[in-house]
């Protein structure tokens, strides 16, 4: 896990994580459960940066306090209350039972979110994306569902770090894989993140 901008723009950008763990009550007794969101906030720069500063202690106060199903339409639903000239955000959702390993992950006009398979050794995107946060007044998001088993792992990235001005999104995003998959053979994760962006 990390989190860092792949390129300096001064300090300030539209990105940001947002994340809670909690117990939730389940027929079988009590489940620990991740939430978490990946966000990316039209424009850059200090409007940008103040966007995503007031969106992040939003989007955390609904994290385990809406059902899952109305996380991103909630999300939606403020961004749109806000009405701010550069009001739109993309973002990707996650959330994963750490007692049994079943994970749900929600896209709204992010970058594809990443499962590696540990059996397999490769990783398989979740290609299920829905409409931006604040365009539309009602939004429709269908979850991408799947076991996280043990070596198993989820990648998700923000477009800064795939995206090339010279190039299509799809190369920038079979680059990141390709560097994905040689943090596999290590079975440990610790600093990944950080060798993925310098990569």
């Amino acid at each position: 896990s990390g989190q860092s901008p792949a390129r300096r723009t001064g300090g300030l950008a539209g990105d940001f994580v947002v994340s809670r763990l909690h117990v939730v009550q389940a027929a079988n007794g009590e489940h620990d459960v991740l939430d978490l969101a990946l966000v990316d906030v039209s424009g850059k720069g200090v409007d940008a940066g103040t966007r995503a500063l007031l969106l992040s202690g939003a989007l955390g106060g609904l994290l385990g306090a809406v059902p899952p199903e109305d996380f991103l339409a909630e999300a939606n639903r403020y961004l749109l209350q806000q009405r701010w000239a550069e009001g739109f955000a993309t973002a990707a959702y996650l959330r994963v039972d750490l007692t049994t390993g079943e994970y749900r992950v929600e896209s709204a006009g992010h970058p594809p979110v990443a499962h590696l398979d540990a059996g397999s050794g490769t990783w398989h995107l979740l290609l299920r994306r829905g409409p931006l946060l604040g365009v539309l007044p009602s939004v429709g998001h269908h979850p991408d569902t799947g076991l996280l088993r043990r070596g198993d792992a989820v990648l998700l990235y923000s477009d800064g770090v795939v995206e090339d001005r010279h190039r299509d999104l799809e190369v920038g995003v079979d680059r990141l894989l390709g560097a994905a998959e040689r943090l596999v053979p290590r079975g440990d994760y610790r600093g990944g993140a950080a060798l993925l962006v310098q990569e």
